[in-house]
């Protein structure tokens, strides 16, 4: 985020408003539940790390608990230190959340 805005709090607010609205109380990553009273923990994550970027239909927000939170930002420190690389919304191209191991189950108890 080398542009931060210094109206960014009041920014923050607004599409963190929206995106509990438009999204159910659950972590994107580890699938823990919230409800009022630990709605804090719940964050916003930018898919594409842009901070600035905020579709009204929520297209670029992730929601996700504030340790999957630190640990999607903390990929990047690692892909740094270890020389690899990492490119943002990399992990949303695999459809890890439909995936289904039981697709293929009646072809294969036939044989």
């Amino acid at each position: 985020m080398a542009y931060i805005p210094t109206n960014y709090k009041s920014l923050e607010n607004d599409y963190r408003d929206k995106a509990l609205k438009l999204f159910p109380w659950v972590c994107g990553k580890c699938t823990r539940e919230f409800v009022y009273s630990n709605l804090k923990e719940l964050t916003v994550h930018h898919v594409d790390h842009d901070h600035s970027h905020n579709p009204a239909d929520g297209s670029n927000w992730e929601m996700l608990c504030i340790y999957c939170h630190d640990h999607e930002h903390d990929k990047y420190t690692q892909a740094d230190l270890y020389g690899s690389s990492v490119e943002a919304g990399d992990d949303l191209k695999t459809d890890n959340a439909t995936y289904n191991p039981f697709a293929d189950l009646m072809s294969k108890m036939k044989k």
